[in-house]
């Protein structure tokens, strides 16, 4: 895999990128003309709500955000330096792990 993160095209990296780039653009048009306040609000919503309630509404709540943060991460991957990088791989990881233990029965 390239430095970009683009891939070869015979992995079929670069592909996948562009086909995600490509889906993602109405959305990010409509979240880069949202209100500013719109996505920190919407963001801290369901991660309260998240930790909030308990077992599977929590989990998804919490899988969604995640899931949410690693496409924005994955879009901005090939512009972002390392610590950006490590930054974005640590919330993940900790959301991930505070979803799993949200139906965890400990």
């Amino acid at each position: 895999m390239s430095a970009n993160g683009g891939g070869s095209p015979a992995n079929g990296g670069a592909g996948l990128r562009r086909v995600v780039e490509e889906h993602s653009a109405p959305v990010l048009f409509w979240l880069h003309h949202a209100p500013r306040w719109l996505l920190p609000v919407a963001m801290a919503g369901v991660l309260i709500g998240g930790l909030y309630f308990s077992g599977l509404p929590g989990a998804a709540l919490l899988g969604l955000l995640a899931l949410f943060i690693l496409w924005l991460a994955f879009i901005a991957w090939p512009t972002l330096r390392t610590p950006q990088r490590t930054l974005r791989c640590v919330v993940i990881s900790i959301l991930l792990v505070l979803a799993v233990a949200q139906i965890s029965p400990f």
